[in-house]
């Protein structure tokens, strides 16, 4: 795909000289006078690369009546000079204030940028169209479930189907990973757990299946009676259902799925 950059620059000559440059080697360039022509471009978001000279208030029009603004440029005085490269560093800004860039080493520059962008920017939201799914087998040992469900909520995090800070998905999970632990294979470290995920930018779909018995999912004795309060079974099987959209029990009872769907999924149907 061609490659996209904004050139904002008030000397028409530089602006002449850079478009000719990256246009020769393959790239889209759109140029504008100033800030203010430039903000009301269409789809500004679509450029990959923006390169501009403006500084101090050909870049951020003031009031005339507010203070002069720190800027970018370093200044003269250390403390200033060191307290620009960091605010630059911040907002991204790559060699300000240099002079005499020749074409070749201005190429590896932008080259360089774009690269970047292409490897921690555009992969993030190329991973939003793909459905992983992850699979895994272990021991019914507690021991070894931490690090699987951890893999998992930063999976499902990077994706996006979640906040795991503001979910209880976690929990859900916990809960599902310790029953086939604890009441299907009953910690028999001969008898192997195994979880299936498949996340995509819609939902996250967990299947969690031990090698015990199985049983009577309709058996469990219900949380919310008032006989049963102080009873622990059933608690782990209800927090469940709250907390996901789907679950689906086998006949046997030894295979649990379950479907954790995005705010945006659940509000479109």
């Amino acid at each position: 795909m061609q490659k996209k950059i904004l050139i904002v620059d008030d000397h028409d000559d530089l602006k002449s000289a850079l478009t000719k440059v990256f246009s020769k080697i393959g790239y889209f360039v759109k140029t504008a006078e100033s800030r203010k022509e430039a903000i009301e471009l269409d789809q500004t978001s679509d450029f990959d690369l923006v390169i501009t000279d403006l500084d101090g208030d050909k870049a951020f029009p003031k009031k005339e009546t507010e203070e002069p603004a720190d800027t970018c440029l370093p200044t003269k005085n250390g403390e200033e000079f060191s307290r620009s490269f960091v605010k630059a560093f911040k907002i991204c800004a790559t060699n300000f204030q240099r002079e005499n860039f020749d074409e070749a080493e201005l190429k590896d520059l932008f080259e360089t940028i774009l690269n970047y962008k292409a490897q921690f920017v555009d992969k993030t939201n190329t991973v939003k169209h793909i459905r992983e799914k992850i699979e895994f087998e272990f021991p019914s040992a507690i021991s070894l479930m931490h690090s699987i469900l951890d893999y998992l909520m930063k999976r499902v995090e990077k994706v996006g189907v979640v906040d795991t800070e503001n979910s209880n998905l976690f929990i859900a999970l916990d809960e599902a990973f310790v029953n086939a632990i604890k009441h299907g294979n009953k910690f028999d470290a001969n008898k192997i757990v195994r979880i299936s995920a498949e996340v995509s930018k819609t939902e996250a779909r967990f299947t969690i299946e031990d090698e015990g018995e199985g049983f009577d999912v309709n058996s469990i004795p219900d949380p919310t009676d008032p006989e049963n309060l102080f009873k622990a079974s059933g608690r782990g099987v209800l927090i469940i259902h709250n907390v996901m959209d789907e679950v689906r029990y086998n006949e046997r009872g030894n295979r649990l799925e379950m479907v954790k769907k995005t705010e945006a999924e659940k509000s479109d149907r």
